[in-house]
């Protein structure tokens, strides 16, 4: 059954425009904060709304949001974009409900008790702030989120379905006189807490001490310009950075890419082909339909070397004449739907990564990215590296701390000259225009033959 009135609602928000849609979000969520062997938040709860919006005039949005989803309150709100949007109604027809099935989850967190979930927390804590004397600080936080989404819209969708994300993440501060240094790291995705039986707990903390405890020891990274292999375990934060945002429809429309406008050029070394795919299973990034009910296809950007599209959501794609490729996303239904990455990585290649390493006479090893800046416009950035070491004649060698990579987005790409046959990924949450989601990224271990590197300050 249709919810009432809906078509009507969407009449009036669309007005003279040509496109509305209503995003209906229920999401359940638990998390668990337990810092310094304390816990200072356990909640879960519940949050309801909706999003209503229209496409009209020269491609502008209205949008408008509320808890309140009452008929009288939605019809208030088409209403008010209505003063917008224009007051000839063409008639809308609802075709029947698509559910879409949820993929499966072996052990779903709504069943699952908050003693439980902070058991696995408690586990991480222990072996984290137990690792070492040196460990001064830990934090350990869970989460999981439930979303069942209902989209309608003007061409005659109406279609349902469910998201579930868990997430563990393990920090770590370990100090030894006036030298501080942090180990983190995430384990989530798309999936329930089977994942801690694949990878428990306590090896998610013991990654975060040790890697804390390394840098303690390493000696200062040198700076300099110099040949630098990035693993496949560092995963695609450069990809995703440096690449991925200047990608997206939205951004190269409004000239804020260094890839605006070139579609068929040469933008990468022909060893690199960057894929977007929202349908790997159980990665962070996976959705079955995006947040405007679009079914996402796995997207090749850029294919050996050539740059091929953009990722689009429906507004992007109507204003270059082209199809919504299901990259529409946003963090809840407080805000409009605009294109996103999802589960973005660069394709492997033929090198196995003990070779690309040997190749190296001198330069560094980057086992862990760390966080970074980026300027879409330009494509310049610069990345922390969390974990690194030195390669010397051909072999890995000692740990280096404070060590920073800097350079432009588009010439790194075009410099590659050797990609590993190997694939990694991690997780994130991907902020832009102040929203968050899900996110995978992934690169096989990469040889970037020169590279400015700085050092850590003494």
């Amino acid at each position: 059954m249709i919810p009432e009135g809906v078509e009507k609602i969407l009449e009036v928000a669309r007005g003279q425009g040509f496109f509305a849609d209503l995003y209906f979000e229920h999401t359940t969520t638990t998390q668990i904060v337990l810092e310094n062997n304390r816990f200072e938040k356990a909640v879960s709860g519940t949050d309801t709304g909706v999003g209503l919006r229209s496409i009209y005039g020269d491609f502008s949005t209205a949008y408008a949001y509320s808890n309140d989803l009452r008929y009288t309150n939605l019809m208030a709100l088409a209403q008010e974009l209505n003063r917008l949007t224009g007051s000839s109604l063409k008639k809308v027809v609802i075709n029947d409900l698509k559910e879409v099935p949820p993929v499966e989850i072996k052990k779903n967190p709504l069943a699952v008790p908050l003693k439980e979930k902070a058991s696995l927390v408690k586990r991480a804590n222990d072996v984290a702030r137990g690792y070492s004397p040196k460990v001064v600080q830990t934090q350990v936080i869970y989460q999981d989120i439930l979303k069942k989404i209902t989209i309608i819209n003007t061409e005659g969708q109406w279609i349902t379905g469910e998201r579930i994300y868990t997430l563990l993440a393990v920090q770590v501060v370990a100090r030894e006189g006036d030298i501080i240094q942090t180990g983190y790291e995430p384990l989530g995705g798309h999936i329930g807490l089977e994942i801690f039986e694949k990878t428990p707990p306590e090896e998610i903390a013991l990654k975060a001490a040790q890697r804390a405890l390394l840098m303690l020891s390493a000696r200062k990274a040198p700076g300099g310009t110099m040949p630098v292999v990035l693993s496949s375990e560092a995963g695609g934060t450069m990809i995703h950075e440096a690449v991925g945002h200047g990608l997206e429809a939205d951004l190269a429309e409004e000239g804020f890419s260094v890839y605006a406008g070139r579609i068929g050029e040469q933008v990468a070394s022909p060893l690199i082909t960057v894929i977007d795919d929202p349908s790997i299973l159980y990665q962070r990034g996976f959705y079955q339909f995006d947040d405007e009910g679009v079914f996402p296809q796995k997207t090749v950007l850029i294919e050996k070397g050539i740059l091929k599209t953009f990722l689009y959501d429906r507004l992007s794609a109507m204003k270059a004449g082209v199809e919504s490729n299901g990259h529409g996303r946003r963090e809840s239904y407080r805000f409009r739907p605009i294109p996103r990455m999802s589960n973005t990585y660069i394709a492997p290649g033929n090198h196995r990564p003990e070779e690309i390493i040997r190749s190296v006479e001198k330069g560094l090893f980057v086992k862990k990215m760390g966080g970074g800046q980026v300027d879409t416009i330009s494509g310049n950035f610069v990345f922390e590296i969390a974990e690194g070491y030195l390669i010397e004649k051909g072999l890995l060698g000692e740990p280096v701390r404070g060590a920073t990579i800097s350079g432009n987005g588009p010439q790194i790409l075009q410099t590659i000259d050797m990609v590993g046959n190997d694939i990694g990924f991690a997780i994130g949450t991907c902020g832009k225009d102040g929203q968050g989601v899900p996110v995978s990224d992934a690169q096989p271990t990469l040889r970037i033959p020169e590279i400015v590197v700085g050092g850590a300050v003494s």
